[in-house]
């Protein structure tokens, strides 16, 4: 026995050295290439930390095979434009893009207008550890010409230093990361191809001074005309996409758009000062819009626990957007605050079906009006247990066959929730247990409460978890959706109005119940607002209708 150990030590000794001398024959199978741009000479073997290759001159004509991997030394700055096409590894066996060594991870740049690394109809090729940075240029591309593109991952990567500056219309979301100002471009709008990009998993990546985060887009048809006509439309749809743990800030258009996925989850993300192109003129003439995350022809996909704040763009900036016919997709668990505003949606030529907005704060959201439903509508669109405070003029219009329950919506001063009493008689719609405050209730939901939510205070500060005390705890209905948690990580133990479903926060200030006086003087102020809203509606058609038909502007 003794003897039998001795023989396995030592085998695990060779193994360990070889291991170390010839670390290229325990790659997962493939070779490995080390690159330092520091003390690194291209004519050196490349193949081990003692013989680097200084620049990517060496491998830039190689094939590359499942398991290789090429590793930058930290520290070292790298220029690189690098295009890779049909070059594969195996989900057992990826090609690795890495670092190695101590200290700062290696800068790949490029001064170039063009893409630091372009992905053409590859798959299981895995980047990370790495800062990337294209003062003229882009990120990486991922495009499909000939063949489906799976598992690429791209983990812990820090983009930062693209074009973010003032532009006066959309960016060129058709020709690669450069022309889009983006960290990492799937596709292209309209795409070049009917393949997908499916398993592509971004994480732990931080984008900053970037004008675009990660734009995804996918097939729409044949023709590739994603503007076509309900009968032509065929997408092609990415599948299996997952944006997780990513930090996107300080940046000029937009953070992710999920273009035409199936399945896609973007979670625990934060976008910060995302979309702070104004996107006016020099007379307030809306030139494009933009928005921090949103849907765009997909289908089955979800953003949640993200945080947005902070977005600027005058036509758009709002957190929750389903657009283009985007069908059976969620926001859920969103903190947004100090945005353009919450909501708004695009349906392109017919109502969009089963969405779903639920356990949602959104704080501040009030520089224009929310609307819940825009363009050709929603159907069946389940919102719900959302908690909207200090929100703009909050829209109820183009629902059919909806859900619209447990929600507290306070607008600020002189804002009104406002909707379309002719078309609710006839929408199939559900209004129940909904709390309005700083506005009248619409005669829809007459039933829904109209009262102060009564939120917690803790340490001076508006936490918007519900008292023990408020009004609400208990007030709400029942919801078969199968979720445990609410907005704040509690477990749900009770059904109340808003994104909190717990029993009731200890709070510093005792709930005081307004009398019946000062509630009919809340009231009559509430309908003063409401009239003067609809004056200054009033005149502002007047004006149009003059403009068009009287003066031709």
């Amino acid at each position: 026995m003794k003897k039998l150990l001795s023989v396995i030590m030592c085998i695990v000794m060779i193994a360990t050295i070889l291991s170390v001398a010839f670390p290229s024959a325990f790659a997962l199978g493939g070779e490995v290439y080390y690159i330092d741009s520091v003390s690194g000479d291209n004519a050196n073997t490349g193949t081990s930390p003692s013989s680097p290759w200084k620049t990517l001159v060496s491998f830039s004509g190689e094939k590359f095979n499942p398991g290789d991997k090429i590793l930058f030394k930290c520290g070292g700055t790298y220029d690189c434009s690098a295009v890779l096409t049909d070059v594969s590894g195996t989900k057992e066996k990826p090609i690795v893009i890495s670092s190695y060594g101590e200290g700062d991870k290696p800068i790949l740049t490029t001064d170039k207008n063009t893409e630091i690394l372009t992905l053409i109809d590859c798959s299981y090729i895995t980047l990370s550890d790495l800062e990337l940075t294209a003062p003229n240029g882009g990120g990486i591309w991922i495009d499909t010409l000939g063949k489906t593109s799976e598992g690429i991952s791209l983990d812990n990567l820090y983009f930062h230093s693209m074009p973010n500056g003032k532009v006066n219309s959309r960016d060129d979301f058709s020709r690669g990361a450069a022309a889009a100002r983006a960290a990492v471009m799937v596709k292209g709008l309209p795409a070049r191809s009917r393949y997908a990009v499916n398993d592509l998993t971004i994480s732990n990546c931080e984008v900053y001074d970037c004008a675009n985060g990660f734009i995804i887009w996918g097939s729409w048809n044949d023709e590739q005309n994603p503007w076509c006509e309900p009968e032509e439309e065929d997408p092609i749809y990415n599948e299996g996409v997952l944006i997780e743990g990513c930090y996107l800030h300080e940046m000029d258009a937009e953070a992710v758009v999920i273009g035409m996925c199936d399945g896609a989850l973007v979670t625990d993300c934060r976008a910060i000062n995302c979309c702070q192109g104004e996107g006016v003129d020099e007379n307030g003439k809306v030139l494009y819009y933009t928005a921090a995350m949103w849907f765009w022809g997909s289908e089955n996909s979800t953003f949640q626990y993200c945080e947005i704040a902070g977005q600027k763009n005058v036509g758009d900036g709002m957190t929750v957007d389903f657009d283009s016919q985007s069908n059976n997709c969620t926001y859920q668990y969103i903190y947004s605050h100090d945005n353009n505003c919450f909501m708004v949606n695009n349906a392109k030529t017919r109502p969009q079906q089963n969405n779903t907005v639920r356990y949602c704060l959104s704080v501040n959201d009030n520089g224009k009006r929310s609307s819940i439903a825009s363009g050709a509508g929603e159907s069946g669109l389940n919102f719900y247990n959302n908690t909207i405070v200090n929100c703009g003029e909050f829209q109820i219009y183009h629902l059919t066959n909806s859900l619209f329950v447990n929600n507290i919506i306070i607008p600020i001063d002189g804002k009104p929730v406002v909707y379309d009493l002719r078309d609710e008689l006839t929408a199939d719609n559900v209004f129940a247990n909904n709390c309005y405050y700083n506005s009248l209730k619409p005669m829809m939901d007459a039933l829904s409460m109209n009262a102060d939510p009564g939120f917690a205070i803790k340490n001076g500060e508006i936490t918007y978890e519900l008292a023990a005390d408020s009004p609400l705890i208990g007030k709400g209905c029942y919801v078969d959706d199968g979720l445990e948690y609410d907005f704040f990580g509690n477990k749900i133990e009770s059904h109340n109005i808003g994104c909190y479903a717990g029993t009731g926060e200890i709070s510093d200030t005792e709930y005081v119940q307004e009398n019946l006086s000062q509630k009919l003087s809340r009231m009559a102020q509430y309908v003063f607002e409401r009239l003067i809203h609809e004056l200054k509606v009033a005149v502002r058609e007047a004006i149009d209708f003059i403009n068009i038909h009287i003066i031709g502007k």
